[in-house]
């Protein structure tokens, strides 16, 4: 049970996270048809779990409820695919395949670059 909470807990963190970036991004005035703020959360969730695995299984593995809170809590909470997939879809249909495809390919292989960057450097 406890490790329910701590997904839920976890998930709840992630959200406002997710949603404060997505704010801040506004506040910045950043503008145009690429989806910055989603990039952004999903390559801050992917190193905040790159770390976690990569960097502290020693300390989380035998604690699974830390693990829940940070792994599926909290970047499960902050990166987003379906979001991702919504707005790669009005992309596309907005008439803008190239911008689609281009957030595509920087969400992956930035994402992938982190997890590579991480465990190179430990």
């Amino acid at each position: 049970m406890i490790t329910w909470l701590a997904v839920f807990t976890g998930g709840g963190i992630g959200s406002l996270l997710r949603y404060g970036l997505s704010r801040l991004v506004l506040a910045l005035g950043v503008k145009g048809a690429f989806p910055w703020a989603t990039l952004a959360a999903n390559v801050l969730a992917t190193a905040l779990l790159a770390w976690m695995v990569l960097r502290m299984q020693a300390t989380v593995a035998d604690r699974p409820a830390l693990r829940a809170f940070i792994g599926v809590g909290i970047c499960g909470g902050f990166s987003t695919f379906s979001t991702f997939s919504y707005e790669n879809f009005l992309l596309y249909r907005e008439g803008h395949p190239g911008w689609a495809i281009a957030n595509i390919l920087v969400n992956v292989l930035a994402c992938l670059a982190v997890f590579h960057f991480l465990a190179r450097s430990s």
